[in-house]
């Protein structure tokens, strides 16, 4: 077995979705797919059950994936002793990148180019693609460390000729789209929010949780609409204003994200930075308690007393 197809196969297992494994590894899915179908067939046994409809480990699957994971770790630890600690670290991004980080003398950053959602690069830090990232984690992993940066407040969207001046939640259209791949964290996000706040969920496939495109959407229901944490680069429209949620207000945690085991003098200084410089300076926004964070959110206990 070569490191490049347990690599695959790790990503579809934890996935469970070819085209968002194929996507994650940068490779096109039927290439990914036939990789796959030599490994099982070097095996001698199905790794997964699939269909047109849901991908699902194997009991052979499920008993390879912890060892395919120990390889791969192994094989990722030796290459950084190999290389030592003197390289640029690589960093990956979602949509907010603070300029603390990249101004750092302390740390060599190299900031990776490629942008894509929380999941993807959380995935890409631990198979060793990226060294940290900047990401939103919906849950904890003992193979991750997570260092809160920024709990964004999320605001909402208003026409107007509303005057309220904040939103209570439970007023809130919560826009969820059927593209998982582009959108599986905000879903995880907005649905468990919604849940708990009596927020109504607005099913979508056009991908209008950003842009103009959430504008249109917004304008369309003439309702108070939740904005994602996503960076809206287009200017608000004359018909709409943004206003705070309260009771309760959704905060959006930043983590930096680093493995556990890499204890680097590099990757620690990074963290050092993250929890004094950063943190610090992209704290700016109070959100008004009471406050709401998804029930595995990593950083919840620090916010436990406020929520």
């Amino acid at each position: 077995m070569e490191l490049r197809t347990l690599r695959y196969f790790v990503a579809v297992a934890e996935e469970l979705h070819f085209a968002r494994a194929a996507e994650r590894l940068r490779i096109a899915a039927p290439s990914l797919s036939q990789q796959i179908k030599s490994l099982e067939a070097s095996l001698g046994t199905p790794l997964f059950v699939r269909d047109r409809r849901h991908v699902e480990l194997t009991a052979a699957g499920r008993m390879l994936l912890p060892d395919a994971r120990e390889i791969l770790e192994l094989a990722a630890r030796a290459q950084r002793r190999v290389a030592g600690a003197t390289g640029p670290l690589r960093v990956g991004y979602v949509s907010w990148l603070p300029e603390q980080l990249t101004a750092s003398a302390a740390v060599d950053v190299r900031v990776d180019e490629w942008i894509m959602p929380s999941h993807v690069q959380i995935a890409r830090v631990l198979d060793g693609g990226l060294d940290a990232a900047i990401a939103w984690a919906g849950s904890r992993d003992e193979r991750l460390d997570f260092r809160l940066l920024w709990p964004e407040p999320l605001l909402a969207v208003t026409p107007a000729g509303r005057t309220e001046t904040t939103v209570p939640a439970r007023k809130l259209r919560v826009l969820v789209d059927a593209d998982l791949t582009s959108w599986q964290a905000w879903n995880d996000f907005a649905t468990e929010f919604a849940e708990a706040t009596g927020a109504r969920l607005v099913h979508i496939d056009d991908g209008g949780i950003a842009g103009v495109a959430f504008h249109d959407r917004a304008l369309r229901l003439n309702a108070p609409v939740l904005m994602s944490p996503k960076r809206h680069f287009d200017r608000l429209p004359a018909s709409l204003r943004t206003r705070p949620v309260v009771d309760p207000c959704p905060l959006w945690c930043w983590s930096l994200v680093t493995r556990t085991n890499d204890e680097r003098e590099s990757i620690v200084a990074l963290r050092e930075h993250a929890s004094n410089v950063i943190r610090p300076a992209a704290s700016r926004t109070a959100p008004i308690p009471p406050i709401w964070l998804p029930s595995a959110d990593p950083h919840r206990d620090e916010f436990r007393s406020a929520a």
